[in-house]
């Protein structure tokens, strides 16, 4: 069996960093474009997330991608994936 038959599938999301102050915690801001229901003009969303980062690679304003996981504290249930862009420091 494949592991994401086993898991179920777990969401992906690509998002900011806008913290990194936690220890082996990182803050990400996930944004989106809904549509309004009458006027029909496009909103920005966003939902934070609060992400597990094991070897601290993240700092703040990274793109990176997280998945969703099995809940590791009382607000923390996804963890980085992978940093797709660094932000020059």
């Amino acid at each position: 069996m494949k592991a994401e038959n086993v898991r179920g599938r777990r969401r992906k999301v690509v998002g900011m960093v806008i913290g990194d102050k936690m220890q082996k915690t990182i803050v990400v801001e996930v944004t989106r474009l809904i549509r309004h229901a009458k006027y029909g003009k496009y909103i920005k969303r966003s939902t934070v997330y609060k992400a597990h980062d094991e070897n601290k690679e993240a700092r703040v304003g990274d793109k990176v991608e997280i998945i969703e996981t099995r809940p590791l504290s009382k607000t923390k249930t996804t963890k980085l994936v992978r940093v797709i862009e660094k932000v020059n420091r």
